[in-house]
């Protein structure tokens, strides 16, 4: 078997391994799109080394100058959070493994492919562990207005273990709008909503 195929399908196997993860979470870039970029790098990359241009490196690099459109169509920001960089940045990844696959460089893909999984797979533990001990909410309270400010709510966000790092308050007719993001264990979130949705003061409540 020539060389270039046997590269070739070792660069559609990280494709797919990578893909296969990322289709199993239900991401944006899943198995097909994961296998084409892993493909396309390892086919440009051994193109650009046949052809024999000067600088074969250019090439490569306009590879990955591509991969960062492709990377920032999968990044978008929703109401709390942008989401999609770990998508984005996988999709880079997954080009330079090809590249190196491309280039020859097989053993070091398959053991950078590895490194790959451990982050994706492994570290989603240790990821979710920490954010059940610290994470950011944003939560948005309505009340009537009563001559008086929505301060006594930061007192409370305190008695439940909460950090305030940013908050605002403005009037709108006769109601009194309040939003903070607060940071705090998932138990203290769940804690505080609870005493919140049952506060008959409050007309709105978003978290």
């Amino acid at each position: 078997m020539p060389n270039e195929i046997y590269h070739l399908l070792i660069a559609l196997g990280i494709g797919a391994v990578i893909g296969a993860e990322r289709e199993y979470r239900s991401k944006s870039a899943g198995l097909r799109t994961m296998i084409m970029v892993s493909l396309s790098a390892c086919l440009l990359t051994m193109l650009s080394l046949k052809i024999g241009v000067e600088n074969p490196d250019r090439l490569a690099a306009n590879i990955l100058t591509g991969l960062g459109f492709l990377g920032a169509g999968v990044i978008f920001k929703d109401d709390n959070r942008i989401s999609g960089i770990t998508t984005a940045t996988t999709i880079w990844m997954t080009a330079a493994l090809g590249m190196s696959v491309g280039a020859g460089y097989v053993v070091l893909s398959l053991f950078a492919t590895f490194v790959v999984l451990v982050v994706l797979v492994l570290l989603m533990y240790v990821q979710e562990w920490i954010e059940q001990r610290h994470q950011a909410r944003k939560y948005r309270i309505v009340c009537m207005y009563q001559q008086e400010t929505l301060d006594k709510y930061e007192e409370l966000f305190k008695h439940y273990g909460m950090q305030v790092i940013r908050n605002e308050q403005y009037k709108s007719e006769q109601k009194i709008v309040g939003r903070w993001v607060l940071i705090g264990s998932a138990q203290h979130h769940r804690q505080l909503t609870d005493y919140l949705l049952d506060d008959r003061d409050i007309l709105e409540l978003s978290f």
